[in-house]
C-alpha cells in the first residue's frame, strides 16, 4: 500500500486551485464550530448540501471552478462524535466520487482530530488504506501553525 499522504504547514485556504478541499461535518449541517465555520463563510451554498440529504457515512459536495469541496458526513448531530467507521465510509464515497470526476488532487485539515477528537495517526492509516491502492492521487495534510 503506498503512502498518498504528505503533511506540510499552512493555511488550507490557500491550497492551489486545482486542489479539491475536504472536512468532516454532521448530517445536519450547522457547521457552528472548527474549520467547518470557514468552510461554510468561504463556500456558502448550505441549502444546496442539505438538498443532497447525505446521511451518516455519506459525502455531499459542491464545485467550486474546477475543482470539488467534500463535506464528509461523518456524523449525525453536531455534538455527536464520528466513528472510525463512519468517516471510513464517508472516505470511501469520496473516493468514488473523485474516481467519477478525474479528480486527482485534495487538501484536507486533520479530519475528524480537532473538536471530533479522533486520533490522526489512526486516521492518516484510513487515508493510505482508502487512497493508497490510487497511484495519482495526492493527499496534502495542512496543519495550521499560527503565526
Amino acid at each position: 500500500m503506498a503512502e498518498c499522504v504528505r503533511e506540510t504547514e499552512g493555511d488550507l485556504f490557500a491550497a492551489p486551485k486545482d486542489h479539491s478541499l475536504a472536512h468532516c461535518v454532521a448530517a445536519d449541517l450547522k457547521m457552528g464550530g472548527g474549520i467547518a465555520v470557514k468552510f461554510k463563510q468561504v463556500f456558502k451554498q448550505v441549502d444546496e448540501l442539505k438538498a443532497q440529504k447525505v446521511a451518516v457515512g455519506g459525502v455531499a459536495v459542491l464545485k467550486d471552478g474546477e475543482r470539488f469541496v467534500y463535506y464528509l458526513v461523518t456524523k449525525r448531530g453536531s455534538m455527536d462524535k464520528p466513528t472510525y467507521d463512519d468517516l471510513t465510509k464517508s472516505l470511501e464515497a469520496m473516493r468514488k466520487h473523485m474516481d467519477e470526476n478525474g479528480a486527482k488532487k485534495l487538501a484536507i485539515p486533520r479530519i475528524g482530530c480537532g473538536i471530533d477528537g479522533l486520533e490522526w495517526s489512526k486516521v492518516k492509516g484510513i487515508l493510505n488504506s482508502t487512497f493508497g491502492q490510487e497511484k495519482d492521487v495526492d493527499i496534502v495534510v495542512y496543519n495550521f501553525v499560527p503565526k
